[in-house]
């Protein structure tokens, strides 16, 4: 019942993407900034209590639903989890600043892409190079893809229900939400990256195994624990090797120059690569589609 709610809840949101997610998000804000009101006393524990209450709840509530409707009618619990997995998934989320990005460059309008490459990052990007621009493209659907899709997926197969998939976006949301909040968003922050730690590791795996794999492993290897965040930067680093392209490397900033870790081998970035990172996500997520379905099959005989 799984695969088919994955193939179904893809196919559902590459042919009708969820265009305004802002209901949901305006929820689970006004749902995040409730329990901080009423638990932030600046004390670690009354963050596990509050990320319990935001995080473990609505995954523990949707997982009594899908029991429910499970014993009730099969089907019923299918279309749950294609509505949950349907709100859940972003594959869509992300790909239109990605492909508006490839069509500016492709019409040569540098000063559109740096627009939406900025409206992407949410900063300004008037000061980036054309160069930049690309590389940074590149590294926002990389990281997106894993958040939004690959991540998503696996913890919706690994958890019963559709709690997985929820558990790990409300644990991404709060750790943006919370993280930096001192002693109160600690287990915010620590929550996420147990979540993140398999799922980083698959995904930096798919995209070894579609793309250049001894590149991507030495990439991995060798350059994501110098990233800001290294969980993140197993996924940019393998992600780069397997592409052939360099990523990471300094930014050009109004006041200078940004220092950032060198992440891949290769070429420098170009237009070319954009189309090779489509490519590479594509092959990755039919990677893992596949895999689902030989284990689903499996574990009927």
């Amino acid at each position: 019942m799984g695969i088919l709610a994955i193939i179904a809840a893809l196919l559902l949101e590459q042919w009708r993407p969820l265009s305004d997610r802002k209901a949901v998000a305006g929820a689970a804000s006004a749902w995040a900034d409730w329990l901080e009101r009423n638990f932030n006393a600046g004390e670690s524990r009354h963050g596990t209590i509050a990320w319990v209450l935001a995080a473990l709840a609505p995954a523990a509530a949707a997982l009594a639903l899908y029991a429910l409707l499970l014993w009730l009618s099969p089907l019923a619990a299918l279309l749950a989890n294609i509505a949950a997995l349907y709100l859940t998934l972003g594959f869509r989320q992300f790909s239109h600043y990605f492909t508006d990005i490839q069509g500016a460059l492709r019409e040569g309008d540098v000063d559109r892409a740096r627009e939406l490459i900025g409206a992407w990052r949410g900063e300004s990007a008037t000061h980036r190079t054309r160069e930049e621009v690309i590389r940074l493209a590149i590294e926002e659907a990389i990281a997106a893809s894993h958040r939004n899709v690959f991540a998503v997926l696996f913890w919706f197969a690994v958890l019963p229900g559709p709690s997985g998939a929820i558990l790990y976006r409300m644990a991404v949301f709060l750790d943006r939400r919370w993280g930096g909040k001192g002693a109160f968003g600690g287990f915010a922050r620590k929550a996420l990256l147990v979540l993140e730690w398999p799922a980083v590791r698959l995904t930096a795996s798919a995209f070894a195994v579609v793309g250049d794999f001894e590149d991507a492993v030495y990439c991995w290897r060798t350059q994501a624990a110098a990233w800001p965040d290294p969980q993140l930067g197993i996924v940019l680093a393998a992600g780069a090797g397997a592409l052939g392209v360099k990523l990471g490397m300094p930014l050009s900033e109004v006041e200078g120059l940004y220092a950032r870790s060198d992440l891949g081998l290769g070429e420098p970035a170009d237009a070319a690569f954009l189309d090779s990172t489509v490519g590479l996500l594509w092959r990755a997520l039919v990677l893992w589609v596949f895999l689902l379905i030989i284990l689903a099959v499996a574990s009927v005989f």
